[in-house]
């Protein structure tokens, strides 16, 4: 729990150079128009991600949504450290939706800091997210089960690179199968 916090901090302190800018942004990004949020709840895998100091070294990723009283959405990010065997490092976080499709995510309630978290593509099925933030220093393609067919992994491909995303620049997670 140590990591989240020192992560933050510094995040919200120096800006996190050295990560980052995986996006041109000089092209809209727009998230999807439409998010039922109880179809979203419950746990995703990451499949990919843009590189970023709080998931270096992570495998085994995974995000799990689960609804508040309050409305707000209660995040439970777990890392595997090194590999899909290594010892499990947890964030928990709290996020609220600000629009369709976009949510305001702090992992640190005492910093006045929220990350962006955009859904900018996302399956009829809820099967498949695809997540960005405006200034393009973070993604993910997500999906609820552990791997993607290859259809599936070019479709979320291609959204990243819609909005200008760089994927050259992904980190495919090692998931255990």
């Amino acid at each position: 729990m140590l990591r989240p916090v020192i992560c933050a901090t510094l995040l919200a302190l120096t800006g996190c150079s050295g990560y980052g800018n995986y996006r041109d942004t000089s092209i809209t990004m727009e998230s999807v128009s439409q998010l039922e949020t109880e179809r979203y709840l419950g746990l995703w895998y990451e499949i990919a991600r843009f590189p970023n100091f709080f998931e270096e070294g992570c495998a085994g990723v995974t995000a799990e949504y689960a609804l508040r009283p309050d409305g707000r959405i209660n995040v439970l990010n777990t890392c595997r450290e090194g590999s899909v065997d290594g010892i499990e490092d947890q964030a928990e976080g709290v996020a609220r939706v600000v629009a369709p499709g976009q949510l305001k995510v702090k992992f640190v309630e005492w910093l006045p800091f929220e990350g962006d978290y955009w859904v900018i593509g996302l399956t009829e099925d809820y099967t498949v997210s695809v997540v960005g933030e405006p200034e393009g220093d973070f993604g993910w393609i997500l999906a609820r089960t552990s791997a993607l067919g290859s259809a599936q992994r070019d479709e979320a491909l291609a959204v990243l690179e819609r909005f200008g995303y760089d994927t050259s620049q992904l980190i495919w997670t090692d998931q255990r199968s």
